[in-house]
């Protein structure tokens, strides 16, 4: 377990730390069989006394003192929206986000304009820590996750989340000196408002051969409506010269969460499938055939971020943007789908303007990824048999 360290190079022994400390110091859970599904157990991270988020949002800034802000960014209502409060089916704020595994961000990303300090650790892990607590999703998607057991998990479960973690079979961070162990997705859901029914842990297949990504899949109830949500995060093979096979993982992706959404909804939605959230890095451009078999998937998924342009029809310009050795890459990648016959997007997070991002691009001193995190407010649509 890694020590608390002072920002700033500070060496007096500050009480500041305490709440992260408390959770960082309590026992992370034993690391099993990744590909094993897990059952349902509501008691799984109760073992943690819950923490106050804005104690430890205000730890975070403290920690945070020495940099930049991060870029402010406002909640948009689509086509003019007002936001609407119904106490009986509230929203569910759900939030996207490739972290930037630490091994790969400081020894094989080469990210030429960010000084490696910015990406120091101790410091930026408050960062990632300060975006997920300004915000306060119920449903946490992840990519790039390096540091789940030491860090991720016992922290989101002292905030009452439960977490669950899917490494890649090779994860490039094994090929990094002093690494902290594989990347891999995890998904969190606020226990509060959800109980675990099911989970599966995928690894993708293309033409019926197991690659390097993985999925997690999670059959959620919710608490205030009784209603049921599948909610999947994944994270497809990056680079280009690579679209077929992601074209191929994300077949398989959907024909696996056809079959969740099916089997699940049988005694649950009588009236057809379970409602989907699907969030991940997908490493494809909306031009590339992985978009299209999502966009036009007999499961009816929408793009969420769709709705922030004018014509509610485009993607945000970029949802990543870095300098590399071989150039600059302005590209959008992340995507949050969403059943959108069962769900309606209330509100989103807006995309941060160029000159939020600076000229040296992400990540940097004030943003902790080379990716944006996406957030949206869903809720559940009215069904018609519940209409009658």
């Amino acid at each position: 377990m890694e020590g608390m360290v002072c920002p700033m190079g500070s060496s007096s022994s500050s009480r500041l730390f305490g709440t992260l400390a408390q959770s960082l110091n309590s026992a992370p859970l034993a690391q099993s069989d990744p590909y094993l599904e897990e059952s349902p157990d509501p008691d799984l991270d109760q073992n943690l006394a819950e923490v106050d988020p804005d104690q430890l949002l205000r730890e975070c800034e403290e920690a945070l003192q020495g940099r930049p802000a991060r870029p402010h960014r406002d909640l948009v209502y689509p086509r003019g929206m007002a936001p609407y409060h119904h106490n009986h089916n509230p929203s569910i704020r759900v939030m996207q986000w490739n972290i930037l595994a630490q091994a790969l961000g400081e020894g094989k990303d080469g990210f030429i304009r960010c000084p490696l300090d910015a990406l120091n650790w101790h410091e930026r892990k408050y960062l990632i820590l300060e975006e997920i607590l300004t915000y306060r999703p119920d449903i946490l998607c992840l990519q790039e996750v390096d540091h789940y057991y030491d860090t991720f998990q016992p922290i989101m479960a002292s905030l009452g989340y439960h977490g669950s973690f899917l490494p890649k079979p090779w994860s490039p961070c094994l090929d990094v000196e002093q690494n902290n162990g594989p990347d891999g997705c995890a998904l969190f859901y606020r226990r509060s408002r959800f109980s675990l029914q099911a989970t599966a842990h995928l690894r993708l297949s293309a033409m019926m051969l197991p690659t390097n990504q993985v999925a997690i899949v999670q059959t959620l109830n919710c608490r205030m409506t009784g209603r049921w949500l599948c909610v999947a995060v994944t994270h497809l093979k990056a680079r280009s010269g690579w679209e077929r096979l992601r074209s191929a993982q994300g077949a398989d992706l959907l024909q696996n969460l056809r079959s969740i959404t099916s089997r699940g909804g049988s005694q649950t939605e009588a009236m057809g499938a379970v409602p989907l959230v699907v969030c991940g890095d997908f490493n494809a451009e909306p031009s590339e055939d992985v978009y299209r078999r999502f966009s036009s998937s007999p499961l009816g998924l929408n793009s969420a971020y769709k709705l922030l342009s004018s014509d509610g029809q485009t993607e945000p310009a970029y949802t990543t943007w870095k300098i590399r050795p071989s150039g600059e890459s302005c590209s959008t990648l992340d995507y949050i789908w969403y059943t959108h016959d069962a769900l309606s997007v209330e509100s989103l997070l807006d995309i941060p303007t160029e000159e939020q991002i600076g000229p040296d691009r992400l990540p940097s001193y004030h943003y902790p990824s080379d990716h944006l995190s996406l957030l949206c407010d869903v809720s559940f649509r009215e069904e018609p048999h519940r209409l009658m």
